[in-house]
């Protein structure tokens, strides 16, 4: 493996998402991840989302791919000091138990700092790891609603709804990434760790953009306006004769002046109605049905074909088939298949991103199984020997 990481070790503790998938970033950019699994049970994400016949997920492929599965007890003293044992080694400690509750085990990071001054350990959870609410359970989708997604995600005349996918974890792990990385910058300067805290409602907040300042001083809430942003317009989902939908956006003067042109209406330009973006905003559902009715009348192929001679901004609505065979993604080399040992087949996946142009994100392996690497890196990095490691496994302190 090498990256723009390469050289930095990981220590990954938690499960699910929210650490995991910052961790999976953090191995796809080259660093070597040593991820702390629970004897027996693993990390939950091993029986998450669709699975095969056999209760494998599909997704543990991807989330813990680069990897190495370390399994301990750390409900014992001798786990526990395996791990500060692994800590004194590392550069970052990635984590998203609940506050408080590595403290408890004398692994917060004022015990792990002393071994390791340059420590970085970067926290994961739905609060943060103060104030009143610090403790609380979170999950991803309490922060995406306690953040402002929810509400603004949607149509008004609904109950508020989530997108498809776990996004307040995967916002949260993002954040977790850039923090771990500007800490691991800022110690090259002072030699000095630090703390990243991250909270989930945190991370989704600060994707509101002007939400808050909208009400203060304008006395505005934004609320849920479906597949529209209000008076920008045309920016819509539209039909097609074949079923597709096709998202546009012209709500540039320029580009909806060749929205009209291959509409054959040139005169919608002039219309006062749609004369500049102020009054296509103020008249969005009425050019929104017109440029439906003209979508509606092609088949999906010839549209895109007939947006892409006027240079028209356009994306059809994606699913998994699609992404498989669209050329965009071919060229760019964005699916990626790797024979997994669990599943027993290849698993197909998104390649690192971004791309870097002198040193790579690579994909060296897929998830590992249950405690694979325990051997090697207690040997290895914990400096335990062959019998050390022989006595902890058969008192249960490492599988």
């Amino acid at each position: 493996m090498s990256g723009p990481l390469t050289g930095i070790r990981v220590l990954e503790l938690g499960s699910f998402i929210a650490g995991p998938f910052a961790g999976q970033l953090l191995g796809d950019y080259g660093a070597e991840v040593i991820k702390v699994e629970p004897p027996t049970v693993g990390d939950p994400m091993r029986k998450w989302g669709h699975c095969d016949d056999d209760g494998h997920s599909y997704w543990w492929p991807a989330i813990a791919r680069n990897k190495h599965s370390v399994a301990i007890n750390l409900r014992s003293d001798e786990g526990r000091e395996v791990v500060r044992r692994l800590a004194s080694q590392s550069d970052v400690v990635l984590e998203n138990f609940t506050p408080g509750r590595l403290a408890e085990w004398q692994l917060g990071y004022d015990d792990l700092v002393e071994d390791n001054p340059g420590l970085i350990m970067t926290h994961v959870s739905g609060f943060g790891q103060t104030g009143p609410r610090a403790t609380d359970p979170g999950f991803g989708s309490i922060g995406e609603a306690m953040g402002g997604i929810r509400h603004t995600t949607g149509w008004p005349d609904r109950q508020s709804t989530r997108a498809g996918i776990s996004l307040g974890d995967a916002i949260a792990s993002l954040f977790a990434v850039i923090g771990t990385m500007a800490a691991l910058n800022e110690r090259q300067r002072s030699g000095k760790g630090q703390e990243v805290d991250v909270a989930i409602y945190e991370a989704v907040f600060a994707l509101m953009e002007s939400t808050v300042a909208d009400f203060e001083l304008g006395g505005h809430i934004r609320g849920r306006t479906g597949s529209v942003l209000p008076r920008v317009a045309p920016s819509n989902v539209y039909p097609t004769a074949d079923g597709a939908d096709v998202l546009i956006a012209g709500n540039a003067d320029a580009i909806f002046r060749r929205i009209c042109e291959a509409m054959k209406q040139p005169e919608l330009v002039e219309d006062p109605r749609y004369v500049d973006h102020e009054h296509r905003g103020a008249n969005q559902k009425e050019l929104d049905d017109l440029i439906g009715q003209w979508t509606a009348g092609f088949a999906v192929d010839d549209l895109e074909a007939l947006l892409d001679e006027h240079a028209i901004p356009y994306g059809r609505i994606f699913t998994a088939p699609d992404m498989l065979s669209d050329p965009q993604f071919a060229a760019r080399e964005l699916i990626k298949r790797y024979e997994d040992q669990v599943l027993g087949q290849q698993v197909p996946m998104a390649a690192p991103v971004p791309m870097f142009s002198r040193t790579p994100g690579d994909i060296g392996s897929t998830g590992p199984k249950l405690g694979q690497h325990t051997q090697e890196i207690l040997h290895q990095v914990a400096g335990y020997s062959s019998e050390q490691i022989a006595k902890m496994r058969s008192e249960g302190v490492v599988a």
